[in-house]
């Protein structure tokens, strides 16, 4: 009898842990993830979940400029890496690899985690293989994350960097547009423009001396075709990192006013309001909205202005739609 009553005891307690953990689990959701400029949906989620995130670090050589390659190591396909989308709450399982033709190990340190080395201490991850580690979102905003493998400023400085979001519960306030935008300083053994495949110069990292200055990873990656679109009317919101890993940005839009700027991407305090230029530390964020009132070529700029027309931290917003000469419009030299 009291042999019946121990198995009965244990196997009433596993089926009722394994019950248990299957109805306070949550929800299993894929996080929301795009690649920059674009930005994923809101999570749309009244409550919070069990998210799973993946990365996967690689290194590459790409074109930095016109004619000009350069080694990045980055997460996924681009510099910065994916924009990530949660919610405050969540308890998000992210699993980090390593592409099997890396050189180097790597990590990743997202600033959006309370625990050591914000998820760095148990992600370093050498070629070929992956980590993984569970966190919850205590905190709302937006956030860098960057890796965190020594020697530390050499990979955050060849790209490898993002931004993730915590939603706050609710979300954010409906927009028509959203943007994901970091600026980056990059530092080649060879002078700005020159030609051929280019190698990180330690020394102009270590003298924060940078050839170029980049929004996204490239010069000329917010121009041309490449350039932001929207419309006359609409409300846009603009996510914008610096990954540094040296300079801060002084970030501005030539011909606009930011409405609304949450600053250092704090979003459980009111924004601040009518900001002509927001400074965005490195490995720090900012959103900014904007209303559209006037049609044409808007520059976005690091306003340390050499920056942005001589090392390449500039990008274009084209709005289109009908002329508002109410509010803008040029005179004749007779009027």
């Amino acid at each position: 009898m009291f042999e019946f009553n121990k198995w009965f005891i244990l196997i009433f307690g596993i089926v009722f842990v394994f019950f248990y953990s299957l109805t306070n689990a949550g929800e299993v959701v894929r996080a929301g993830i795009s690649n920059p400029p674009n930005v994923p949906p809101m999570t749309q989620r009244d409550k919070p979940a069990r998210v799973q995130v993946e990365l996967e670090t690689k290194e590459f050589k790409s074109l930095i400029a016109d004619g000009v390659e350069y080694e990045f190591w980055t997460f996924g396909d681009t510099v910065p890496g994916p924009f990530i989308r949660v919610r405050q709450g969540d308890t998000i399982e992210l699993t980090l690899k390593n592409h099997k033709t890396s050189t180097f190990p790597h990590s990743i340190d997202l600033h959006a985690v309370n625990g050591p080395g914000g998820g760095a201490k148990v992600t370093q991850t050498a070629p070929g293989s992956q980590t993984r580690f569970e966190w919850k979102t205590l905190n709302p905003g937006l956030y860098i994350y960057h890796c965190a493998t020594p020697h530390v400023p050499m990979h955050i400085a060849n790209g490898m960097y993002g931004l993730i979001l915590v939603e706050p519960p609710g979300g954010l306030a409906k927009v028509d547009r959203e943007f994901y935008i970091v600026q980056g300083d990059f530092y080649t053994e060879g002078k700005h423009g020159e030609k051929g495949l280019q190698a990180f110069s330690l020394e102009k990292g270590q003298r924060e001396q940078p050839e170029y200055v980049l929004f996204n990873g490239r010069k000329g990656s917010l121009t041309g075709e490449k350039s932001l679109k929207a419309k006359v009317g609409e409300k846009i919101r603009l996510y914008v990192g610096n990954g540094g890993p040296n300079l801060v940005s002084s970030f501005h839009v030539i011909g606009e006013i930011f409405d609304r700027v949450y600053q250092e991407g704090a979003v459980g305090r009111p924004p601040a309001e009518n900001v002509q230029t927001t400074l965005v530390p490195a490995g720090g964020a900012a959103i900014v909205e904007i209303q559209l009132d006037v049609p044409g070529s808007y520059i976005l700029v690091d306003h340390s202005i050499f920056r942005a027309f001589d090392k390449g931290a500039l990008g274009i917003l084209e709005v289109s739609g009908s002329e508002k000469p109410q509010i803008f419009k040029p005179l004749s030299s007779e009027e």
